[in-house]
């Protein structure tokens, strides 16, 4: 796949993207297409803005066909990174031209069932952090999500179990998923099913190499060429 040919999925798929995002994940996938656009002709600055568009989709469904694509891409040859301009302009005027229906009841449905299904899982609040996580959970790198009743929660996966310090892996995951952006969509990779890793990465922490989880960040983020 070249970024040519994303660029015409995006175009093709645009109406999805828009039913299927609340708008301010919307306005964040705007903000990486314009990213694309100021990279120019650089092509290391090009795979940069193609990884953060490739995560600000993260939160389509699952069974969506350019979620699906994405998620399959392993890396464009290089000749074939940089995008043609007209197309590139082309989509952000189909962007701009957006107008933000009220979100339809089934996918606010579906946007809460998965926000209800990551705080279920093992959490502790700000008041039980130590260490360099207290002193800075932001720089520390750590997934933080808000619940509306109990205030933040910091997923318990992110933590050495003896030390309670954040787990190094962990931290530097959370930092190429861009957690800082986007706290659901890197909270569902570690807590939900992967087919990389054939488990939640989060259940395999401890139980297989590091390396082999950063593997499978990697390979959701396209790495190895994006």
């Amino acid at each position: 796949m070249t970024t040519d040919d994303l660029l015409e999925l995006l175009r093709r798929h645009l109406p999805e993207i828009r039913a299927s995002l609340i708008p301010a994940q919307f306005s964040g996938f705007q903000d990486s297409v314009l990213r694309l656009r100021a990279a120019g002709d650089d092509a290391r600055a090009v795979r940069a803005a193609l990884r953060e568009v490739r995560l600000a989709l993260r939160p389509l469904p699952r069974e969506n066909e350019l979620r699906r694509k994405l998620d399959q891409f392993r890396g464009a040859a290089s000749s074939a990174v940089l995008p043609d301009a007209d197309r590139l302009a082309d989509l952000l005027r189909l962007l701009e031209s957006v107008d933000w229906p009220t979100l339809d009841p089934a996918s606010a449905e579906i946007a809460r069932a998965v926000r209800d299904r990551l705080l279920t899982a093992p959490a502790r609040g700000p008041e039980q952090l130590t260490g360099t996580a207290a002193e800075n959970p932001a720089g520390a790198g750590l997934i933080r999500l808000a619940d509306p009743e109990r205030g933040d929660r910091y997923p318990d996966f992110q933590f050495d179990p003896d030390t309670g310090e954040p787990r190094p892996v962990v931290q530097r995951i959370n930092r190429m998923l861009l957690s800082d952006q986007d706290p659901w969509g890197a909270a569902d990779w570690w807590l939900g099913g992967n087919t990389w890793l054939r488990d939640a990465p989060a259940a395999l922490l401890g139980q297989v190499p590091d390396a082999r989880l950063t593997e499978a960040a990697a390979a959701l983020l396209g790495d190895g060429g994006w």
